[in-house]
């Protein structure tokens, strides 16, 4: 029976496995190949001279720059918005449904009216500029200029609040009541009960949301690629802009060697995370055990 169950169940993530197999694994191996070859055919073995050669290359350390000064402050940004919005949220659940879908609606917004929206108004002869003009102020260059930056860290900031915030929703909903009551009881605080009792149960969530805001983070590509093009302002030019540049100049080997950088910074961050989830879920554990064996010695 046991056999047969695992043959049904083998059968059934067969299509699965396949499509994985031939759409993400079999590619991953021919960029790994592809990095320490050169030539288009990839044939002749070269080591790590690509990897040098890439490292070293000025375009891929603006790209790498701007990919992690984007990360670095738009993570950091839309957890603490979204937190935010969900505390507020959860604390007046008379308007919640409105409040979510309001906040969800960027979701469903297509990316490309989005952009069309933000080229017509800040493009160098758009309404804004106009508006300026008018006004006998001086035009300025909003999507060739440093301000680009931040015109992408808020569209992605706009477009990934609410999905987050639906998510620490999820979190602060799946903490019992009786924790609140018994933090009331005891006299605690608001910020003492957020303090100590939901951040502590809101880090799975902690930890869920931050990975999906690096995810989104690398997908800000399609917006920076749509408001600039193919070369946009140096703050905006982004690792995806790197490599699919070498991908269109049949660069195959600048461009495995960039995706697979970016494949082990990421693998090894978030690695890191989940070690420190764990060791920490293990020293709680440790502590309640500790605290029981104690009660029943008392």
């Amino acid at each position: 029976m046991r056999k047969k169950e695992a043959g049904m169940g083998i059968l059934f993530i067969l299509p699965f496995l396949s499509g994985f197999m031939l759409f993400y694994m079999i590619p991953f191996f021919i960029s790994i190949w592809y990095s320490f070859t050169s030539g288009i055919g990839g044939m002749n073995f070269v080591g790590f001279q690509n990897y040098a050669e890439v490292l070293k290359s000025h375009a891929f350390q603006i790209a790498a720059a701007n990919t992690f000064r984007f990360m670095g402050i738009g993570i950091p940004l839309i957890i603490g918005i979204s937190l935010g919005m969900s505390l507020l949220a959860y604390q007046n659940t008379k308007g919640l449904r409105l409040f979510q879908s309001v906040f969800l609606y960027p979701m469903v917004v297509p990316i490309g009216s989005t952009v069309l929206f933000f080229q017509v108004m800040l493009s160098e002869y758009g309404v804004w500029n106009r508006v300026l003009a008018a006004l006998h102020l001086p035009v300025q260059q909003w999507l060739d200029s440093e301000k680009s930056f931040f015109i992408l860290l808020f569209l992605y900031l706009w477009k990934n609040c609410g999905y987050n915030m639906v998510l620490f929703l999820a979190g602060l909903n799946s903490i019992p009541v009786e924790c609140k009551e018994a933090a009331a009881a005891e006299g605690a605080g608001a910020w003492q009960y957020f303090l100590y009792i939901q951040c502590p149960l809101l880090m799975p969530s902690f930890l869920f949301v931050f990975v999906m805001s690096v995810i989104n983070s690398f997908k800000c590509y399609r917006e920076a690629y749509l408001l600039s093009g193919r070369y946009p302002h140096d703050s905006i030019y982004m690792l995806q802009h790197f490599m699919n540049n070498n991908f269109e100049n049949l660069n195959y080997q600048r461009l495995s060697v960039a995706a697979i950088l970016v494949f082990l910074v990421i693998f090894l961050f978030v690695a890191a995370l989940f070690l420190w989830k764990n060791r920490m879920q293990r020293t709680e554990t440790g502590t309640h055990w500790k605290r029981n064996r104690c009660k029943r010695h008392l």
